[in-house]
């Protein structure tokens, strides 16, 4: 795989099914150079035969949910301003009638239980700013007054002048005559402008104030909308969340979930017998016990969290939700490196419904079938049904990408030097070598590779290069004390398990070579391969990307700053330099690459620019690459044109210091 070919990476997102399990409905995604943006469409998928019809031909569509009734599906798609908006079109095709004109965007939306309505989340912004007043550049606003310690977010920038709150809007008659631009005409002096529409129905606000909400989810008699307001603390940060109730009438709002339950929720669904459903985990320590949280499935009994799963399963982030049914839930269990669909019983019994050498990342369900989006070792997503007739693979799109040139990374489990087992993946050319060898880690750290299809590797398997990489201690996926060892140990046993699986790697096949050796990664990666190279100088170079490199700043300037740094190194100052790589920075002499984005407010700029500066005024051989209008996601999520041109220069940077041969 070259670095262009990143637009064969097509990922399939979260299905909707219909009641009768007859089709589904589910949007692709995948960069396109030339458009430079993500780019992807509806489809409709004919069951039980798989039969694939593209529904929609916007440039990113994308979130489809099928309205109660099956008649029609509501979907995301951008409007003239580039803003997400919501359009629904008849679920057998046609024009899409848009439905929000949310001036900053929709973020999520739920149909109601009677399909004629729809609520939605969308920022609202103060008076005077993001464009309210036409004219009006940003440099000229009014100043922000921040009371808070937080206020902003990475990938979006400033959050207190623009909460984002819950609407309501009716359900468009699709069958209705659509509205016609007014031709220009001489009108009396006195007589009113015409009217220029767009929204058959106006959206109706339901929440005010300072309070961003997510997670609209209606009740089960269609009553009440239930949403998770967060408001920035004012002296420390407080990561309990409540669920409240607004009233769909306007009259008021109850409080479902208190602060005192101590969970912080990343889903709410509504189970099929009208209780409602929670991811969420438990804040037991602290009020920002966050490290290798062990997200669980809860549900409301009385009024009180009852939790259904144990702390064996973890069924947090990487596009965790719950899909409700008859019996039971359908959720993500993250393991080795794998993401497997598991359904858990109304009495907590866990059952495997699809696991092996694949990463579920989505999935729903009707009427004895299953449809689920998975990641594979080939294929970067394919939409997958689990009926009577057994697991079927529905889509092909993974075969793009299978004809650049993929390779399948070998498996591998190593003991430490303490004994301990560090799992993780090797990845080499074709050919006898010898392969000079690029040491990955991982962001996070309470994240992991997988074994899905990585264009990071890829990309340098292609280009010559044996590429190692693993989940040492601190990484999801082995269990709650495996997360939570580098707690206040940053930099120990973690950096003893990659070096550990990198000597093994390399010792078990003959072909690398052990004396031409590299170090790359990014986030939670650039700060071990920050500390590796402060530690060990066997590197030809090193490529530290978007890191978290000094704490000490970062508490003041992350978005997350205000609790990251204190829970994982501590907030004792000696602790604290203890596993800071800015305090070990004058023992670097590796060649070091600094790679970082302009708006990233995740690790912020000035942890790479400050990073650089300290290499080059001890002389280290030090460069440093700089991506404006990007966050923390680029190599993830960014501007397709800007990830080439990243992996231009991480192939120019290890031709130049890890020469193939």
């Amino acid at each position: 795989m070259r670095a262009q070919d990143i637009e064969t990476l097509v990922s399939v997102g979260r299905p909707t099914l219909a009641a009768d399990a007859t089709f589904a409905i589910f949007a692709t995604s995948r960069p396109d150079i030339a458009a430079n943006r993500a780019v992807g469409q509806l489809w409709r998928a004919e069951l039980p035969a798989g039969t694939l019809t593209r529904m929609t031909r916007g440039v990113s569509d994308s979130s489809p949910q099928l309205s109660p009734d099956d008649a029609s599906v509501a979907f995301l798609r951008a409007d003239t301003n580039g803003k997400p908006q919501i359009y629904i079109v008849a679920a057998n095709g046609g024009e899409p009638v848009q439905t929000s004109d949310a001036p900053l965007g929709v973020s999520s939306f739920r149909w109601s239980p009677a399909g004629d309505s729809i609520a939605f989340v969308a920022r609202v912004a103060d008076p005077g700013r993001y464009g309210d007043i036409e004219g009006l550049d940003a440099s000229a606003e009014a100043p922000r007054h921040i009371t808070g310690i937080r206020w902003h977010a990475n990938g979006l920038g400033y959050t207190g002048d623009r909460p984002a709150h819950v609407f309501v809007v009716d359900a468009p008659n699709l069958d209705a005559e659509p509205f016609y631009e007014a031709a220009p005409a001489v009108v009396d002096a006195h007589s009113p402008a015409p009217e220029r529409r767009v929204l058959q129905s106006m959206p109706r606000q339901l929440t005010f104030g300072p309070a961003s909400h997510s997670a609209v989810v209606f009740s089960e008699d269609g009553s009440e909308i239930l949403t998770i307001p967060d408001v920035a603390e004012h002296i420390r940060r407080d990561l309990r969340s409540r669920l409240i109730a607004v009233a769909v009438d306007g009259t008021g709002e109850r409080e479902i979930v208190s602060a005192e339950a101590r969970l912080s929720i990343q889903e709410v669904a509504i189970a099929h017998d009208g209780n409602i459903a929670l991811l969420a985990h438990e804040l037991a320590n602290s009020d920002v016990d966050f490290v290798a949280p062990m997200v669980g499935l809860w549900v409301l009994e009385a009024g009180a969290p009852r939790r259904l799963t144990d702390k064996t399963l973890d069924l947090g982030e990487v596009g965790s939700h719950i899909t409700s049914l008859d019996d039971g839930f359908l959720v993500q269990d993250r393991t080795h490196g794998r993401l497997r669909l598991v359904k858990i019983s109304t009495t907590g019994d866990a059952e495997e419904v699809l696991g092996g050498n694949v990463e579920v990342t989505a999935h729903a369900a009707a009427a004895q079938t299953m449809v689920a989006a998975v990641q594979g070792q080939d294929s970067y997503g394919e939409l997958i049904v689990i009926d009577g007739g057994g697991v079927r693979t529905l889509t092909s799109f993974g075969d793009a990408a299978a004809a650049t040139g993929i390779v399948t990374p070998r498996e591998l489990t190593v003991e430490g030097r303490d004994g301990y087992p560090v799992h993780g993946w090797v990845a080499t050319p074709a050919g006898d070598g010898p392969f000079p060898v690029v040491l990955q880690i991982h962001g996070g750290p309470y994240a992991s590779y997988g074994i899905h299809l990585f264009d990071e590797t890829q990309v340098l398997v292609d280009a010559g290069y044996a590429v190692v990489y693993s989940n040492p201690r601190g990484s999801a996926g082995y269990g709650r004390e495996h997360g939570l060892s580098i707690r206040g140990q940053m930099g120990t046993v973690d950096f003893a398990d990659v070096i550990d699986f990198l000597d093994a790697a390399i010792a078990a096949d003959s072909r690398l070579e052990s004396d031409r050796v590299g170090v790359m990664g990014g986030s939670y990666g650039g700060y071990l391969t920050a500390w590796i190279i402060a530690h060990d100088h066997r590197f030809a170079a090193a490529i530290v990307e978007r890191g978290f490199l000094d704490p000490v700043s970062f508490q003041g300037t992350s978005d997350i700053g205000t609790f990251f740094g204190d829970e994982y190194v501590g907030v004792d100052g000696a602790a604290v330099a203890r596993q800071s790589p800015m305090a070990v920075v004058a023992q670097v002499s590796t060649p070091t690459l600094v790679v970082h984005s302009e708006l990233d407010f995740r690790c912020p700029l000035e942890q790479a620019t400050r990073y650089f500066s300290a290499l080059k005024r001890n002389g280290v051989d030090a460069e440093m690459l700089i991506f404006p209008g990007e966050d923390h996601e680029l190599t993830r999520a960014g501007q397709p044109r800007h990830r080439v041109q990243r992996f231009d220069a991480v192939l120019e940077w290890w031709a130049r210091f890890l020469p193939v041969r």
